[in-house]
């Protein structure tokens, strides 16, 4: 698996320090509030993971799965919801959890889907961002670490399945996929 890595684009001591302020950040803007943390799996969930570990407020939290790329390295455009959230957000503050927001497509159709369930606020927060591949304008409300465009594996994220653990965030070798 490490022969197929490129290189090593965030250390896990990276990732670490950006899960801690923004879960010092969430932790002082939510104070007080109902707030319902949404994970996006399966590629969210070590983020998720690390950032509740750092929030030092009362939360909620459910999981929802969606599925927009399948064994591709681009979004379809098209997402499906493989498993819904369970708890009901009427009221709460919502926060989706995400790994990267690359095109904004499932971000924008995840928000849009929440408020439509009646919602104080829906925001979200990302691992990781990588702006130059945006199609939609969204916004992010809390940013962990923004990326070039490279196709990268590790702490999560994934390419057919596999690579979501290693600790690091890595760019993939070209040579280990093909691109659409």
């Amino acid at each position: 698996m490490v022969e197929d890595i490129q290189e090593v684009l965030i250390s896990r001591e990276q990732l670490k320090e950006s899960a801690k302020k923004l879960g010092e950040r969430i932790s002082l803007d939510y104070a007080g509030k109902s707030v319902v943390l949404i994970g996006v799996l399966k590629g969210g969930v070590v983020f998720f993971a690390d950032l509740i570990r750092e929030i030092t407020i009362p939360l909620d939290m459910d999981f929802i799965s969606v599925s927009s790329y399948g064994h591709s390295t681009r979004s379809s455009g098209v997402v499906r919801i493989i498993k819904d959230i369970d708890i009901d957000i009427m009221g709460k503050h919502v926060l989706i959890v995400e790994d990267l927001v690359d095109s904004g497509l499932t971000l924008r159709y995840l928000k849009d889907l929440f408020k439509g369930r009646g919602p104080a606020d829906v925001k979200c927060c990302t691992a990781l961002d990588k702006p130059s591949r945006r199609e939609v304008d969204i916004e992010i409300e809390y940013k962990g670490i923004i990326i070039p465009d490279k196709f990268v594996v590790g702490y999560g994220l994934d390419y057919g399945g596999k690579y979501r653990n290693l600790p690091d965030v890595c760019v993939l070798h070209p040579s280990k996929y093909e691109i659409y």
